[in-house]
């Protein structure tokens, strides 16, 4: 038998909205899947944690966890909550911070029995963490980790230091820069020194990638585009991720949106659903004012109105000064 030594790594990033899931070693993720977990209401008061009911493989790896609860994570738990209504969500992570730890246990078992379809006990693992995790969380992901699934050895790692370590493309890493991790419920600015986050010098802004497709979603409904209310955030999303970018003048792209609409207006199409009747909407200046509330956030929010170059700078201008210089070299995010 191979021991863990011998076997690739799991890697678990986990985020707000998305969890990517993977084996060291992989150019990308095996799996990326929503953060959310959908539970059957009705069996909610015939199981607790640390039930073994049953003989399956996933029950028998996974005493503790309530492995006999009917429950549904990723877009498999969204589709269950609208098809039925005895399925109610429940969100594991907030702003970048494990909120239900209950939810984040089935979460994980699903992750990794699954979709990786793997033996804990066979694998070391790498989990991710935001950098203002409390070490109280860390000692509690520990806890589920080893005395759960029974992981031979454990890693957590800090994102933004991970994010620019992978940001450079020679074998020479310095591992000093700024890294700005926008998440979808949280955005961090991080300055890292030497491989190691300079927590005191960590800036915070209530804006991430949630915001940007809540603005999308309104400016379309502005516009009076016929998106179906129960779909219009979830187009809102797609727009973003697929149409979306940045440009260094606003009032140029608007002059370029208005004199070639052909080739800057992008067309989305989808169907209804609850009637699946197609329906089709244009995507025009979204496009760009979207990722702009980051630089003019005062076009989104009246209570948060600095841009995120002046919020670098003042994350640099915190960190101790003989780390300054290098910190403005490098910029990840």
């Amino acid at each position: 038998m191979e021991s863990s030594t011998s076997r690739p790594a799991v890697v678990i990033d986990n985020g707000t909205g998305y969890t990517k899931l993977g084996f060291a070693g992989n150019v990308e993720p095996c799996f990326t899947v929503p953060t959310v977990v959908a539970v059957n209401e009705s069996f909610v008061n015939q199981a607790r944690p640390g039930s073994t009911k049953g003989s399956n493989w996933l029950v028998q790896h996974s005493a503790g966890v309530m492995a006999d609860l009917d429950y549904h994570i990723g877009e498999e738990a969204v589709a269950r909550s609208k098809s039925s209504t005895t399925y109610s969500l429940s969100y594991p992570m907030k702003h970048g911070q494990v909120d239900n730890w209950d939810s984040m246990e089935r979460f994980w078992q699903q992750c990794i029995f699954n979709y990786l379809r793997c033996d804990p006990e066979d694998h070391y693992f790498l989990l991710t963490e935001s950098s203002l995790t409390a070490p109280e969380s860390r000692e509690y992901t520990g806890e589920i980790m080893f005395e759960t699934f029974n992981v031979p050895g454990l890693y957590i790692a800090v994102q933004p230091v991970l994010a620019l370590a992978a940001g450079y493309t020679t074998s020479k890493c310095e591992m000093t820069g700024v890294v700005v991790d926008i998440g979808d419920g949280a955005t961090h600015v991080v300055p890292v020194a030497d491989g190691y986050v300079i927590g005191s010098s960590i800036k915070s802004i209530p804006i991430a990638g949630k915001d940007v497709t809540r603005f999308i979603q309104h400016l379309m409904k502005e516009r009076g585009e016929h998106v179906p209310p129960d779909d219009s955030f979830e187009v809102a999303r797609k727009v973003k991720e697929m149409y979306c970018y940045t440009c260094s003048d606003i009032v140029k792209e608007f002059n370029k949106h208005d004199k070639e609409p052909a080739k800057y207006v992008k067309q989305w199409r989808g169907t209804k659903p609850k009637t699946g009747a197609p329906y089709s909407c244009d995507i025009g200046y979204e496009r760009f004012l979207g990722p702009e509330i980051f630089f003019n956030p005062e076009i989104y929010s009246d209570d948060f109105t600095t841009p995120l170059p002046d919020v670098i700078d003042k994350c640099i201008q915190s960190a101790p000064i003989d780390t300054r210089r290098s910190l403005y070299k490098v910029t990840r995010k």
